[in-house]
């Protein structure tokens, strides 16, 4: 993982939104990037429909939030249309932004790790954390850098 206070690796790629620059949301929104393992899959699901229920506060917080795996982009925009979701599910099918991200593979397994990073508007990474922290959690650590 890298750690609280890294300038965040910047990446274009592909997503159910269409082509995600990171450069254009540096310095005018915050970043919420969310490292999950698979599309349609019970915790992923979970994690990302808590997200999309509290959308509303994200964007209250100037924060764009973005989804990302490997899975082809097919895939992903059935797993986004099935649940609504207001937010793109980036494509990352090199795993470069993963390994840009300090993302590990979950041993013996094809997936990538869970992990939750929040990019301030400084560019730099001022929240990082492995596994399924709760919104709430998110949403906090957005009002406390503001």
């Amino acid at each position: 993982m890298l750690p609280i206070g890294t300038k965040a690796p910047l990446f274009r790629a592909d997503s159910t939104r269409g082509l995600i620059d990171l450069q254009e949301y540096m310095g005018k929104k915050n970043i919420v990037l969310i490292f999950y393992p698979g599309d349609d899959t019970p915790v992923c699901t979970k994690q990302l429909c808590a997200v999309q229920d509290h959308y509303a506060a994200f964007e209250h917080a100037d924060t764009v939030v973005f989804g990302i795996n490997p899975a082809e982009r097919a895939k992903k925009e059935a797993f986004a249309g099935k649940f609504g979701y207001r937010f793109p599910l980036i494509v990352d099918a090199d795993q470069s932004i993963r390994q840009s991200y300090g993302v590990g593979k979950i041993l013996g397994l094809f997936f990538q790790q869970r992990i939750v990073y929040i990019i301030g508007k400084s560019g730099n990474i001022i929240y990082a954390k492995k596994g399924n922290p709760p919104v709430s959690e998110l949403l906090h650590a957005l009002e406390a850098q503001s």
